[in-house]
């Protein structure tokens, strides 16, 4: 397999125009890339314009990343008990699918939820409930929800496998979802990926539960926190506890290949610590 055939990269900002995050990549030699569609940290935001979405589709460098996908804002919460908290939720989920399907994005990443006190069977049958009634509200839309896998930080669910699966399995839209899978994440909630035997098992463990049919990105991310801490904090590849291991296996699994594989690591505006991460990564080939 060749350098240049391998999905990698980082997730890139979209400070001065979404257009703008094809540049940074590709300033790094990235083959893969992690957007918001919007600030992050707002609810809301104006429309894109036609010109705003030309700029990145028609962009000079856009088809040298060979796959691009979108992450949904923080403040998100399908599972919320705040009525005016969970509206906002539903509007603003359906709003960033339709601006990740404007740029033709082929999945939008997604926390499922936190159930607030509620409990786990209550936290889930409201998620369920909630992405069917987005999904109901724009059929043509053509961008998945990617559910991703969490630390099981505070009443966050996604922490086990089964949660997912039983999201999916339930759904009226099964067909319009699919998996994001952090490394991070899933070692903070206990799954192991300590040496490559147990990485093999816990994607194993995956395959059994969600299947790997589903898996359509992975966050290539370290944790400095320790194995099954449930705090959600990343790390550099090779500085956190997760050690080397997982990461050469990911590299080198040949059912991983097509697979988009992107970081969400600390770094300052020259991306320096992206091309060391990414350096890291390609070594293992």
């Amino acid at each position: 397999m060749t350098k240049q055939k391998i999905l990698l990269g980082a997730h890139m900002s979209i400070g001065g125009g979404v257009h703008r995050a094809i540049e940074r990549s590709r300033s790094i030699n990235c083959t893969a890339m992690q957007i918001f569609v919007k600030n992050n940290m707002q609810w809301f935001a104006r429309p894109l314009e036609r010109a705003e979405i030309s700029a990145f589709l028609d962009h000079a460098q856009r088809a040298e990343l060979h796959s691009v996908f979108a992450h949904a804002n923080y403040l998100i919460n399908l599972a919320a008990t705040n009525p005016q908290f969970h509206a906002n939720s539903l509007r603003a989920l359906s709003e960033e699918l339709v601006r990740a399907d404007q740029l033709q994005l082929p999945f939008l990443v997604l926390h499922p939820g936190a159930h607030l006190g509620a409990g786990v069977e209550a936290g889930l049958a409201k998620i369920i409930d909630s992405i069917d009634r987005v999904l109901a509200d724009i059929p043509k839309i053509k961008t998945l929800i990617a559910l991703e896998t969490t630390a099981g930080q505070g009443s966050c669910l996604g922490d086990r496998f089964e949660h997912l699966a039983g999201i999916i399995a339930n759904v009226r839209e099964p067909e319009r979802l699919c998996v994001c899978l952090d490394t991070a994440h899933v070692f903070a909630a206990g799954y192991e990926l300590a040496t490559e035997k147990l990485t093999r098992k816990t994607f194993t463990e995956f395959d059994r539960v969600i299947g790997l049919e589903r898996l359509v990105a992975l966050h290539v991310n370290d944790s400095k926190t320790a194995h099954g801490s449930r705090v959600d904090r990343h790390e550099h590849i090779g500085k956190g506890r997760i050690g080397l291991e997982a990461f050469r296996f990911i590299m080198r699994d040949r059912r991983f290949r097509k697979i988009p594989k992107v970081l969400e690591t600390p770094k300052g505006k020259d991306l320096a610590e992206d091309v060391e991460n990414m350096k890291t990564l390609r070594g293992f080939l």
